[in-house]
């Protein structure tokens, strides 16, 4: 019997304001696809947004540390020997 891969899922209540609703609506007969689909890509796009927005700010925050910057820099100019084990 081949595998199949199965989604989990969840059934989810949550409330939207009524004109956001109509639109969405809207763009569900204008694309063909269900309101599932739209708030199912619209959630996993806001994920990857706050994922993206939290390695920015950590890059940020190493940007402005003078320690860090300066290992980086040996590192990148071959100042550091790896070892393999």
């Amino acid at each position: 019997m081949p595998y199949i891969n199965k989604v989990h899922t969840e059934k989810v209540t949550f409330n939207i304001p009524s004109d956001l609703k109509k639109e969405l609506q809207a763009l569900k007969e204008t694309q063909k696809v269900s309101l599932n689909t739209i708030y199912v890509e619209a959630l996993r796009d806001y994920v990857k947004k706050q994922e993206l927005q939290k390695w920015e700010k950590g890059a940020k925050k190493a940007a402005q540390n003078s320690e860090y910057l300066a290992e980086s820099k040996e590192l990148a100019n071959g100042g550091v020997e790896f070892y393999d084990y």
